[in-house]
């Protein structure tokens, strides 16, 4: 049998850590997943009508893709918290918890009672991590927000309208700011939870997802103005370079960025253009992107097309020049580098079959992260989650 350290350490880090997902859609069940991962007890208790549930791809009713990429590593209860019973049932859960995510609107909680003013004299050591689109004591704090309007907020479309030179920008083809939001719960989560390891208390986090992607965006994109009075302006002149783009190579696509001017040089003599290595604009102290940026990227993709995919790689590892090749998303569970970090591998969903697991992106020495569930069918653990707080308030 195995040592209470040795349970807690084939667990995850998080090992004993109880964690209650009260979101939806995207932001914080994802938080929670990853927390889950991490070896935590997370319950999720949701309505059967989360909008992560609905989709035209799916097997069962509620197992769409998108369900079973962020409700991993959790157990799901089923409770309708407009009902004083069920209410009742959820708040005993909350009780038992380290941590609470959630992503309703403040109003909404106040009328549940589950805002954290009205949890925190019964749940003292309770983390409650409240993530919603706009600061709430903000004009904005009602808004709805989406990722869309997120981006927007955040200044990442005027950046894509900027470094794109056009009039409608497009948003980026992901839920970005969610994610980023996402990640900002997990690292916030973990800091409270130590300082409730040291003192006993939990507190309130609030998590804004415009104010978070904007920090995220000006840790580059701030420039000039972070002075004052103003040097410049916003905006990092490498990612706002208009040439910053994938090349054509002899086979394919491929992300290769010379950033120096010896980069430039061994590029431009592994093509077989050892003249244009005599340029005067590769030959400075460094490369001005913000003049020569642009000039410099079209002449590159004249010589790219020498070379296959595989021998840039070859060259840019010899030279030190960053590269990567085009991943085509249809063509990831093929990758070798993909199936070596086990990214998307095939595994047996108890109720859906065969299905592509996303993997978890790092590695523990010593108390490994693993999926240990796969995502609930709705309220598949009810039964189990209220028969075990009902056991434990026998023996209290």
């Amino acid at each position: 049998m195995e040592s209470a350290a040795e349970t807690a350490a084939s667990g995850g880090p998080l090992a004993g850590v109880r964690v209650i997902d009260m979101a939806t859609v995207v932001m914080g069940p994802y938080a929670a997943q990853i927390l889950g991962d991490l070896g935590a007890d997370v319950i999720k208790i949701e309505s059967p009508n989360d909008t992560v549930r609905v989709g035209a791809l799916h097997r069962t009713p509620g197992m769409t893709p998108l369900n079973l990429n962020v409700n991993r590593n959790k157990r799901s209860v089923t409770l309708n918290l407009k009902d004083e019973g069920e209410r009742a049932q959820a708040l005993e859960l909350i009780g038992t918890a380290d941590i609470l995510i959630t992503n309703m609107r403040i109003d909404a909680l106040r009328r549940l009672g589950m805002d954290y003013d009205s949890l925190a004299a019964s749940s003292p050591r309770l983390v409650y991590a409240h993530a919603q689109g706009f600061r709430s004591d903000s004009d904005r704090a009602r808004l709805a927000a989406y990722d869309e309007t997120v981006q927007a907020a955040s200044g990442l479309l005027d950046l894509a309208q900027r470094a794109g030179d056009v009039g409608a920008p497009v948003v980026l083809p992901s839920i970005f700011g969610d994610k980023v939001a996402a990640l900002t719960i997990v690292y916030a989560a973990l800091a409270a939870l130590v300082h409730q390891r040291a003192t006993g208390r939990g507190q309130h986090i609030e998590v804004p997802m415009v104010d978070t992607l904007l920090a995220f965006n000006l840790v580059e994109h701030l420039q000039g103005r972070t002075f004052e009075p103003p040097m410049g302006p916003t905006g990092f002149p490498l990612s706002m370079n208009k040439g910053h783009r994938a090349r054509p190579t002899k086979d394919g696509l491929a992300m290769v960025i010379p950033y120096s001017p010896q980069n430039f040089r061994d590029l431009f003599a592994a093509a077989g253009r050892p003249d244009l290595a005599e340029d005067p604009r590769v030959n400075g102290e460094f490369i001005d992107s913000t003049r020569d940026g642009e000039a410099l990227a079209a002449l590159l993709e004249t010589v790219t097309p020498r070379l296959t995919t595989a021998q840039w790689a070859e060259v840019c590892t010899k030279h030190s020049i960053p590269f990567g090749p085009v991943l085509r998303l249809d063509e990831a569970a093929e990758d070798p580098y993909v199936q070596g970090g086990h990214l998307l591998d095939v595994a047996e969903h108890p109720s859906e079959g065969a299905y592509r697991v996303v993997g978890i992106p790092l590695a523990f020495s010593a108390t490994p992260a693993s999926v240990r569930r796969h995502a609930p069918l709705p309220g598949q653990h009810t039964a189990d989650v209220l028969g075990e707080l009902a056991r434990s308030e026998v023996r209290r």
